[in-house]
């Protein structure tokens, strides 16, 4: 009954007449619903002249068709136009009104008053508009409802549009979003379908992009100013600068509105088609916030006589009309009319209407007007083509065709399906879903030249072309947010550039990444990487890690240092070549021929190819190259060795030869020299040949030093062969040395051996030197150091050997001579008498002056001085100064209608059982599952019945039977009053629709006196959806007993709504917690058509997201679709998912399992829904390798006393009306109550306990115990409402009420605080939103071997427990596992990435398939699943599991190590001989040879050098910052003191020397007390220099990680280099002091020879530290420390064994040379 006057907004008569529905207001004003008044109606307010304007179109379009004599000639159209309002509610008000026709007079009795209606705009009032159409078969033809919803021909089949379905737009969009690469978007709706499934479109849409939503929000469908500025702030907030609205212009308006207020800008707006084109923004105020704005519009069309047809509506021609004086009031801002409350100046009516009023005139581009057009042209061609319909011809039965002047609504449907014409050029028809031809214009909204906003076309969408081709885009066009020209740019996170990866944000969307540089090493050359890759073994990372480079190739080139050493070999090379020429010039001079001229070129040969030798090690390593160099370096040197040690067996040999009888020269002859020089060479070319052979050098390329390099070097092959050629050059060396040193002592004149003896010091010095610094060198620089070697060894040989015999031949060509070579030449030195018998001349006199100096001490000068002339004098003073000049540079509730009746079309009777009683309890069930139409091609009148009976919902339906005897027994509930019941049954959504209006019209269809107070059902919530729609306007109660559906919570949308079932909303989230609990984590789901499974699984997958469960895949199951099923099969096949979620009602479930038994579906865990999880019917034989562990929530258990029996008691023969029963017991016992061939008589005394289904399964109550419950809450509800204590209700404090004016809505106001428990103690209350506590037993499966199952209780879900506690598994409960699993299964997409590993997000895949990528050198992960790997501290380094950071290891110089107690040993060892010799001179230091060389300077010597070797042992152990400090200190001032010493020692000889001469005082100036002065001084410039260092920058403790990146090395940081060079620099000028003053006393007669001694040791001290600055710089880490004691030790060792062993060998064991006589040379 509709209720409430409704008039339409326009009407007129004709022939046949169609209905218009139109917004033609955007708000509503909702009536106050507190159940104690009648409400008023809805208020429409907010007039909209757009909407206004389409319905005018309508009306000049079926003007223009009346007039036209070609379409339907001789006939007129009819229409009533009628208001919606923008809402649901209202828009079921208009439906009801336009059905109804004109008068009140029956509808049924023939055909409808109403062939087809043109309507709806929005999706949401469409899809009410048409579910309440379809009974009637009247058609809908809509012009602007583009929800995809709407193309579901088993939901809408008379639903018809003339706008594409959302599929298209939403792709459109979607493509838009990703052509402008917008990755990070906002998406607002409306709260209705067409923003709820275009939302969910475009997230499907998406799914395979790259776009993702930053934020979702919804705009009320009732306005609300609070939430809409919460929007905006969310809007403000957001990153998203792109924000994409699926919405009406009704809701917009205000929006937008509020949105101006709060200022703000900069948002680029995506609009879809419902209001892109509104003319409603397009006022000059909208563009600073809109402009911009791009969209999807409906193709403009041409309606030429659209403009002159609007002028003509005024309000003199309409004065009735209040649309038209709302009209007036909009324009114009002025009221034609005058009524009370009117706050609108008057006017005349006849104002112009101008172009200006774009809200309604706009007509440049018709649209939606345009589609209004066609639609009502598409209804004309329809009915046209029927009335041409030729008897015989006709598509319906017999070939016959409608009458034309009883045309049914059904009968046009079938013409409109087919219709097809052209209009304004444009092709006019629908495919099989009602949809027509997808064609969308691109809008951006630009500024006019008024300032206004005008809509651009800039391209174009046209869905008939092939993927990829349908967006067309004049982006050049385009006038973006802000008046910009560019693209504006919305995305989360900026791309990644090539050179870094994508890094997932946990619990964020994938667009939210952080960008994290590659590696060294890896590299990205793609934006938005999501994993940087190595880059191959030659190749290394730019610096911008964005391309592979070919690694540096670093090799000993013709760089600086190669041209050096290039240099330095060149000049040696030709250095030699010269001494060659010199000797071959002069080689029959005496010193040449007396030095072996022969092995004198062999050596200088040798020595040209040991310079040369050092070119191989130069440029980049061949296999030739890397064979050449040692083997030739080894030859050579072998070669020169050779000859020098068949020298020093000559020297030897020659000076024992001359004992009488020695013939030993006989074996050293020429011939023998060169066999000994071959068979030498020979042996180490024999090594050579075999290292060759066997493991040869090769090039190979080193990067364990640098990475990034590749070092190319020429790897040794044979370590074993490197090792001897080396070994044995130091063999040969080793015995020059000894040899040379023996020879020492021959003739002065004739000084080879003491030549080759000093070059093999060098020698050794220098390759001693070379292989702790060629072992810790890295790459060319270990080349460097063996070229340098070569060169310094090389040079040491030929300056040592052949420079002295230059000197002679090219300077001192007068002692060229055989006499003075040999000896025999008489010198002035002999005495002092014989001198003065020569005349002196400069010769002789420098070459006594030199030959004196190491005997000033022994002899009188003045003997032979005064012998000597005045210009000898002289010439010896000018000597004697040049000398000394020389060493003095250094939705809202529904209203009720009134007054109005609503009468069904169609077939009644849907009652199955009834009892009558003072109050009425109205049941809705299934008692039928299935709807059978006959003929559905609309040829006739349709017809359907119901087939298949439902025993469960027979079930419920006798429960409620059952629960009302019970009630009615009691006497403390409603005593007094008897309950009634009325259950209907309907099958298919539309009979259930007509069973509930039965329901609630009562038996009388005049009036609401027999309606029932309250209904129950369904178990549906799709069903139970559609119900409270008609339920809601009226007040009634609904009670569901199984409508789980989470909308249903919606207060605003059912407000009449309650359920003793718990929502789908805590059953998902029991999913999602089971699934979690289990590890579960990747799924697949598996739904049906309805909105139960659809809204459960959208809500599923909302919260399996929250805790990063991913969805394999999500398939639709439906009954008649063999091509899904095959899809689902093979997807279950070939997915890795083994969980899988079965979300579908009954029914459907018993359809689905029908179908996959006949399929060997396997290994799989099945998760059911609450719907089926307890239903043991579905178990069979076939089943139970699928159905076997599969587990799921199902309703607690409960006992219900009587009411088994009471079932199993049903007879047909005590209940002989209801024919329900009957076909009930005819399909349990296969039996028939009509004589039949096929089946027996049924005698009414079968046994229902013998019967296995659902109905006699009495052993566990679930489901049954939400029916009782339900019943009895609507029992107390009127139990509250009927009592009376002191005359008022004691719940409201109202008067009391008569059982006979029970109204739905005082029960609706009762039942909301009803709070009972029941007889098995369940407590029933509701909470604000209809919904009572949720409680869930998991069940688990376990089937038995004959296909039966035990549903076994394993644990519980109750929302009453806190948070964390509500999941709960039963102790000592076995589960059986899918899949014949022995264990709980394991169902992930990836494996958990364990610690160590990091997890790499695949933009291709969903956030759970992740790749595991394992942390690089360095880095850790310390948890599962990290989502990057962090670095360690400078300090630390990742273990090799990666997943801990653990210190470095500290590397220093320890004593626990081999070289650090080798050197320990060696500093040791030097302290002791220091301390033995000390010992040795101070027990003999009254002897000769100790007070003659000085013993206090000795002994501060031997001091000095004590302090030498212990200073090493500082460079030994952890560095710190006192032992930084001491070291170079201690090492400086040490070795200042110990040179000190010595140069006090040179200096008191030259001074000694120069006090021999007559009147020389010079020895008064340098006594003892000038010595220590000197060594002070001397030492305490050190001092100073150190004190500075310490003072300034000091040297300090150093981590340093440069060259190895897994460990420290600890060292000592220098502070100051400039400190540090300093005190070095310093040790060296005293150093070179000392060698040049040595140098110059040489000559002093060789029974003292300090002076010589001097000079090796000092010559050894400059060799080692020459070679040390190479290797020190070279050497990394403790090596570098290892060099510099080595250096310490070699050169102290130097010092204490030159200066020292020959005294301490003479007073041990030659101590007949210890005297004065001897030391005096006159023994």
């Amino acid at each position: 009954m509709l209720q409430n006057s409704f008039q339409p907004a326009f009407m007129a008569k004709g022939d046949f007449v169609i209905g218009g529905i139109f917004p033609l207001h955007y708000n509503q004003e909702m009536p106050d619903i507190n159940c104690t008044y009648r409400p008023l109606p809805v208020k429409c307010n907010g007039f909209d002249p757009r909407a206004f304007r389409w319905a005018q179109t309508m009306r000049l379009a079926v003007d223009e068709i009346n007039q036209s004599i070609k379409l339907l000639p001789n006939y007129t159209l009819g229409y009533k136009i009628f208001d919606s309002c923008a809402y649901p509610l209202t828009g079921q008000r208009a439906a009801l009104a336009v059905v109804n026709g004109i008068t009140d007079s029956l509808m049924c009795s023939g055909a409808s008053p109403l062939l087809a209606v043109v309507g709806e705009s929005g999706s949401a009032q469409s899809i009410v508009v048409s579910r309440i159409l379809q009974p009637f078969k009247i058609p809908m033809v809509s012009y602007f409802s583009s929800c995809a919803c709407l193309s579901d021909r088993s939901q809408y089949p008379t639903f018809f549009r003339v706008i594409p379905s959302d599929d298209y737009q939403v792709r459109a969009i979607a493509q838009l979003l990703v052509h402008f690469n917008w990755t990070w978007v906002g998406l607002i709706r409306g709260d209705h379908e067409y923003g709820h499934f275009a939302v969910q479109g475009l997230l499907k849409e998406l799914k395979e992009t790259r776009v993702c939503i930053a934020y979702q929000e919804m705009i009320p469908l009732l306005y609300n100013t609070e939430r809409a500025l919460e929007i905006i702030e969310v809007m403000r907030h957001s990153s998203a600068k792109v924000v994409v609205v699926f919405s009406a212009e009704g809701e917009m308006t205000p929006f937008l509105r509020d949105y101006m207020i709060q200022n703000v800008t900069g948002i680029q707006w995506i609009a879809s088609e419902a209001w892109v084109t509104a003319s409603v923004f397009t006022g000059s105020e909208y563009y600073p916030y809109m402009g911009g704005t791009i969209g999807f519009g409906i193709r403009k069309g041409h309606v030429s006589t659209l403009s002159d047809y609007l002028r003509t509506v005024n309000p003199q021609l309409y004065p009735n009309n209040p649309l038209v004086k709302e009209l007036w009031e909009a324009l114009y801002g002025c009221s034609p009319s005058f009524s009370p409350g009117n706050h609108f100046p008057p006017c005349t009516g006849q104002e112009t209407l101008l172009d200006q009023h774009a809200a309604y005139m706009n007509t440049s581009s018709p649209r939606v007007a345009y589609n209004v057009y066609k639609a009502v042209y598409a209804i004309a061609h329809a009915l046209h083509n029927l009335l041409l319909c030729q008897k015989g011809n006709g598509p319906f039965p017999n070939n016959s065709c409608a009458q034309s002047d009883n045309i049914h609504p059904w009968q046009l449907h079938h013409y409109l399906q087919e219709v097809t014409f052209n209009i304004s050029g444009q092709k006019v028809n629908f495919d099989l879903k009602g949809d027509s031809i997808p064609y969308y214009d691109i809008i951006n909204w630009q500024r006019g030249t008024s300032g206004n906003i005008e809509f651009v076309n800039v391209g174009l969408f046209d869905g008939t072309k092939p993927p990829g081709e349908e967006l067309v885009i004049q982006e050049d066009r385009i006038i973006w947010a802000r008046h910009m020209s560019e693209v504006p740019v919305s995305v989360c996170s900026a791309s990644c550039h090539p050179g870094y990866r994508k890094a997932v944000r946990n619990w964020e969307p994938v667009c939210c990444f952080d960008c994290l540089p590659c590696d060294t090493g890896k590299i990205s050359n793609e934006t938005n990487s999501a994993e940087c890759t190595f880059c191959s073994k030659d190749f290394w990372s730019n610096s911008d890690r964005t391309a592979c480079i070919p690694k540096k190739v670093e090799f000993l080139s013709y760089d600086s240092l190669g041209k050096a050493l290039t240099v330095t070999s060149v000049f040696g090379a030709c250095s030699t070549i010269i001494i060659f020429a010199v000797f071959l010039y002069h080689r029959d001079t005496a010193i040449i021929r007396v030095n072996n001229s022969e092995l004198s070129f062999f050596i200088l040969f040798s020595l040209t190819l040991c310079f040369l030798c050092c070119l191989v090690f130069i440029g980049e390593p061949t296999p030739w190259s890397c064979m050449l160099r040692h083997t030739a370096f080894s030859i050579t040197f072998s070669l020169c060795l050779s000859c020098i040690l068949a020298k020093t067996l000559v020297v030897l040999a020659a000076f024992t030869s001359t004992r009488p009888g020695n013939n030993i020269m006989k074996w050293l002859g020429p011939m023998q020299q060169r066999v000994i020089i071959l068979s030498c060479t020979l042996i180490q070319v024999v090594i050579c040949a075999s290292w060759l052979i066997d493991a040869p050098p090769i090039p190979s390329q080193n990067t364990q030093y640098e990475p990034s390099t590749i070092i190319l070097e020429c790897s040794v092959g044979s370590r074993l062969a490197f090792w001897c050629v080396l070994c044995y050059i130091g063999l040969q060396t080793f015995l020059c040395f000894v040899l040379a040193f023996l020879a020492r002592k021959l003739p002065g004149n004739f000084n080879e051996a003491k030549f080759i003896t000093f070059s093999m010091l060098i020698f050794s010095a220098v390759w001693l030197a070379f292989i702790p610094a060629y072992i810790s060198s890295p790459g060319n620089y270990a080349d460097a150091v063996e070229s340098f070697a070569i060169l310094a060894s090389s040079f040491g040989l030929l300056f040592c050997l052949f420079a002295p015999k230059c000197y002679i031949i090219l300077l001192k060509p007068e002692k060229n001579t055989r006499q003075h070579i040999m000896g025999k030449e008489k010198k002035c030195t002999a005495a002092a008498t014989p001198l003065k018998k020569y005349n002196l001349n400069p010769s002789l006199l420098l070459t006594f002056y030199r030959s004196s100096i190491q005997s000033l001490l022994t002899y009188s000068i003045t003997v032979w001085y005064s012998s000597c002339t005045m210009v000898d004098r002289k010439r010896l003073q000018r000597v004697v100064k040049t000398a000394e000049k020389a060493a003095a540079l250094c939705p809202p509730s529904r209203a009720k209608p009134e007054n109005q009746t609503c009468k069904v079309i169609g077939e009644t009777g849907f009652m199955e059982f009834s009892k009558e009683g003072d109050l009425i309890i109205g049941g809705v069930f299934s008692m039928s599952s299935t709807r059978k139409l006959e003929d559905n091609g609309y040829k006739e009148f349709p017809y359907t019945y119901c087939k298949n009976l439902n025993d469960r919902e027979l079930k419920f339906a006798r429960i409620v039977i059952f629960t009302v005897d019970e009630i009615n027994r009691d006497t403390n509930l409603l005593p007094g009053v008897s309950l009634g019941y009325r259950l209907y049954n309907g099958c298919g959504s539309e009979n259930l629709i007509r069973a509930a209006v039965e329901a609630v019209n009562g038996e009388s269809l005049k009036d609401c006196n027999g309606q029932i107070q309250a209904l129950l059902g369904h178990s549906s919530s799709g069903v139970s959806e559609d119900i409270n729609t008609i339920l809601s306007p009226l007040l009634i109660p609904q009670v569901s007993h199984l409508s789980t559906c989470a909308c249903l919570s919606d207060r605003r949308l059912y407000p009449t709504f309650f359920r003793t079932v718990p929502s789908d909303r805590f059953q998902i989230i029991g999913l999602v917690h089971l699934m979690k609990y289990f590890d579960w984590r990747w799924v697949g789901i598996i739904f049906s058509q309805g909105l139960y499974s659809e809204r459960g699984t959208a809500e599923f997958m909302k919260e399996a997201k929250k805790e990063d469960i991913c969805v394999e895949y999500k398939l639709t199951y439906s009954k008649t679709s063999q091509i899904q099923l095959d899809v689902i099969v093979e997807t279950l096949r070939e997915s890795s998912s083994n969980v899988v979620l079965l979300f579908m009602s009954l029914s459907f479930t018993k359809f689905f399992l029908s179908h996959m038994e006949n399929y060997n579906i396997t290994g799989k865990q099945w998760v059911g829904s609450e719907s089926w999880i307890t239903q043991v019917d579905l178990a069979s034989f076939e089943r139970r390798t699928i159905l076997n562990g599969t587990m799921g929530f199902a309703l607690p258990q409960a006992s219900i006393p009587g009411l088994g029996e009471f079932l199993l008691s049903l007879n047909p023969f005590l209940e002989p009306q209801s024919a329900i029963i009957k076909a009930v017991w005819e399909k349990f016992f296969d039996c028939s109550f009509s004589p039949s061939n096929t089946s027996s008589i049924c005698t009414g005394k079968e046994d229902l306990r013998k019967v296995s289904s659902d109905y006699t399964d009495v052993t566990h109550f679930r489901a049954e115990n939400n029916v009782y419950k339900a019943v009895y809450l609507v029992a107390y509800a009127l139990h509250a409402i009927l009592r009376c204590e002191n005359g008022s209700n004691p719940t409201t404090g109202k008067s009391c009420v008569d059982k006979t004016k029970v109204k739905p809505k005082l029960v609706l106001e009762h039942i909301k605080y009803v709070n009972f428990t029941t007889q098995n103690g369940a407590k029933v209350f509701f909470d604000d939103n209809g919904d009572s506590v949720a409680q869930y037993d998991l069940v688990n499966w376990q089937m038995k071997e004959d296909g039966s199952v035990d549903i076994v209780t394993i644990g519980q879900y109750d929302t009453s427990f806190p948070e964390g506690k509500r999941f709960k598994l039963s102790d000592n409960t076995r589960i059986v596992w899918g899949g014949n699993s022995i264990e709980v299964p394991r169902s992930v997409c990836r494996e958990p990435c364990p610690p160590g590993t990091r997890k790499a997000v695949n933009k291709f895949k969903p956030v759970c398939c992740f790749d595991c990528f394992e942390c690089t050198e360095g880095t850790i992960s310390n948890q599962t699943n990290s989502p990057d790997c962090f670095i360690c501290p400078p300090e630390f380094w990742s273990n090799e599991r990666k997943d801990q950071c653990l210190p470095k290891p500290s590397e220093y110089l320890s004593y626990k190590e081999i070289m650090g107690a080798l050197l320990s040993g060696f500093g040791c060892l030097g302290v002791f001989l220091s301390l033995l010799i000390s010992i040795i001179f101070l027990t003999h230091k009254e002897t000769p040879i100790v007070k003659a060389n000085n013993s206090e300077l000795s002994f501060l010597l031997l001091l000095s050098l004590k302090l030498c070797f212990l200073c090493s042992l500082t460079f030994i152990g952890q560095p710190s910052e006192w032992s930084c400090m001491l070291r170079h200190t201690a090492f400086g001032i040490t070795f200042v003191l110990c040179i000190s010493c010595i140069l006090g020692k040179t200096i008191v000889v030259l001074m000694a020397f120069r006090a021999t001469l007559p009147g020389s005082t010079v020895m008064k100036w340098f006594g003892p007390t000038q010595q220590r002065l000197s060594v002070l001084t001397f030492t305490l410039i050190q001092v100073v220099i150190c004190v500075l260092w310490l003072t300034i920058n000091p040297p300090f403790p150093k981590m340093n990680m440069k060259y190895y990146k897994e460990k420290i090395i600890l060292e000592c940081a220098l502070g100051s280099a400039v400190g540090f060079w300093a005190v070095l620099s310093y040790i060296g000028l005293l150093a070179g002091l000392c060698f040049i003053l040595a140098f110059l006393a040489r000559n002093l007669p060789n029974s003292f020879n300090e002076a010589k001694l001097i000079t090796f040791s000092m010559l050894i001290f400059c060799a080692v530290w020459i070679t040390f600055i190479p290797a020190y710089v070279s050497s990394p880490g403790k090596f570098t420390v290892a060099v510099e004691i080595f250096a310490i030790l070699a050169s102290s060792f130097g010092f204490l064994i030159c200066i020292f062993f020959p005294k301490c060998y003479i007073i041990i064991f030659r101590p007949e040379q210890n005297s004065k006589k001897y030391l005096m040379g006159k023994i």
